[in-house]
């Protein structure tokens, strides 16, 4: 009976612990157990605020490489990101386009979905975006969802 008991119990612990290996094995978030694509950005020459979205987006685990490009009005419509929601710089991921201070989260919720769009916008530069941290009260602010016909929606809203 003795020996019965210690064998439920060794069987107990043993499934609790492979329990947990596989609880600690799915655990793992989406994001960090595929490769993320690299990111080439675009922006005015001297840009800092652009500097500060990069690092935003490598502490996210993005390669990204930033270059400075005098026409990037140019380049922009190039990418057929639509005027009105135009940002501070232009980055290529795959076949997207990252307009602005466009969010990591946002940017991997995008991923995700395997989206049939051109890219995602955020229009102008608002205070409180990543690369735009400020002391103040930060600014609401929407990320767009734009499509190759130059068409766009709110996505998410800061």
């Amino acid at each position: 009976m003795v020996t019965n008991l210690l064998n439920r119990r060794n069987l107990i612990r043993q499934a609790g612990l492979g329990f947990l290996t596989l609880a600690t094995a799915y655990s793992v978030p989406f994001a960090q157990a595929v490769p993320l694509p690299s990111i080439t950005a675009y922006r005015n020459p001297g840009c800092g605020c652009c500097e500060n979205w990069v690092a935003h987006l490598q502490a996210a685990g993005f390669q990204v490489t930033m270059h400075d490009d005098p026409d990037l009005d140019a380049r922009r419509t190039a990418a057929g990101v639509p005027a009105d929601i135009a940002g501070c710089h232009t980055a290529y991921m795959d076949e997207y386009v990252i307009e602005g201070h466009v969010p990591a989260e946002d940017i991997l919720r995008f991923l995700n979905e395997k989206s049939h769009a051109r890219g995602l916008a955020v229009a102008g530069m608002p205070m409180g975006s990543p690369g735009m941290e400020t002391d103040g009260a930060p600014q609401k602010y929407d990320v767009m969802l734009f499509m190759a016909d130059r068409s766009f929606r709110v996505y998410a809203s800061h």
